[in-house]
């Protein structure tokens, strides 16, 4: 195990600007020509060239974030790594805890390879037990944390800084995870999706399913996210003065406009254009006061997030030197 370097002391709860990374499978779909069954990233672990291949995608973010001299919040590829989806895949309970374990080790060798004076975060990416973009099964936050603790305690002992529980479509499940994660003692951040009226996709008001989860006796999240949105999806439902906005701490965005069932259907990449995505993250910042962690979503990229930090955090950067593969 490794001794979480960071898990006590989340730079970004410190007002540390941070980037984090952006649509990976996406990425590797589209750009890389790789085939993901099931949208489940994992799968690239299992061989060297699949390994190679998601090293190549997080060196482009870390060559960013070095670039504009920001930290960096890396997620594991385990959006899909949990029982039901891998069981689909062949995966058995073991063989999730290893490809875990193996996503985690990855970046860490990366962070030792890499890591400067700017903070290098190690986060466990988990994904929602249903589709990312339709809550058809809703998991009650008992099943919630029964479902998602395997993945948490590997997580936890593998010695990771943080847990992102990302593309969560309601709150029940959400409060289960939060649950898992209190029960570990890792610090948990909690992504919600949202469609185009900037509701989660249960329907749920997005500040009415924060403050839910936020009332849960277990503990609550160390922050808030959105992810999987275009900002004109919800920029519309922060702009007043909540005091939910405050739990907001990051941002991972789709480059897209399309709503979550046109990108279902489409086949072909939308990739929208990096510096109006990033002009209006300069604008979100106005309603978001703890924003402090910036990536991206299905069809972006290092181009998207390397813009976002120029526009956002005025650094430099060289949009031309550093174009997808």
């Amino acid at each position: 195990m490794e001794n979480p370097k960071y898990r006590r002391c989340l730079p970004q709860l410190n007002d540390e600007y941070l980037l984090t990374d952006g649509g990976l499978e996406t990425t590797m779909i589209f750009h890389y020509g790789l085939d993901l069954p099931l949208f489940a990233a994992f799968t690239l672990l299992r061989s060297d060239w699949g390994q190679t291949a998601l090293r190549l995608y997080y060196e482009s973010y870390i060559k960013v974030a070095r670039s504009q001299n920001l930290g960096l919040i890396l997620d594991s590829p385990t959006w899909r790594a949990s029982e039901r989806w891998g069981s689909q895949l062949g995966y058995s309970e073991r063989d999730l805890q290893e490809a875990n374990q193996k996503g985690i080790q990855m970046l860490f060798e990366l962070r030792e390879a890499f890591e400067d004076d700017r903070p290098f975060v190690v986060s466990g990416n988990i994904g929602p037990y249903g589709d990312g973009y339709a809550p058809q099964e809703v998991l009650s936050p008992q099943e919630a944390a029964e479902y998602h603790g395997a993945q948490v305690a590997t997580f936890a002992n593998a010695g990771v800084d943080m847990i992102s529980a990302i593309t969560m479509t309601h709150a029940s499940e959400a409060v289960g995870i939060n649950r898992a994660c209190a029960r570990r003692g890792v610090p948990l951040v909690l992504s919600f999706t949202v469609e185009t009226d900037g509701r989660l996709p249960s329907g749920q008001a997005l500040g009415d399913a924060i403050a839910e989860v936020d009332a849960d006796l277990s503990s609550s999240p160390a922050y808030y996210m959105i992810n999987c949105a275009h900002p004109d999806h919800f920029q519309s439902v922060l702009e007043n003065d909540s005091k939910w906005l405050s739990r907001i701490g990051g941002l991972r965005t789709n480059a897209s406009r399309k709503s979550h069932a046109e990108l279902d259907e489409a086949e072909t990449l939308d990739e929208g254009n990096p510096l109006e995505l990033a002009q209006q993250h300069k604008r979100l910042m106005a309603y978001l006061p703890k924003l402090r962690v910036f990536g991206g979503c299905c069809g972006t990229d290092h181009r998207h997030v390397g813009a976002i930090g120029r526009v956002c955090l005025g650094k430099s950067f060289d949009l031309i030197g550093l174009k997808a593969s």
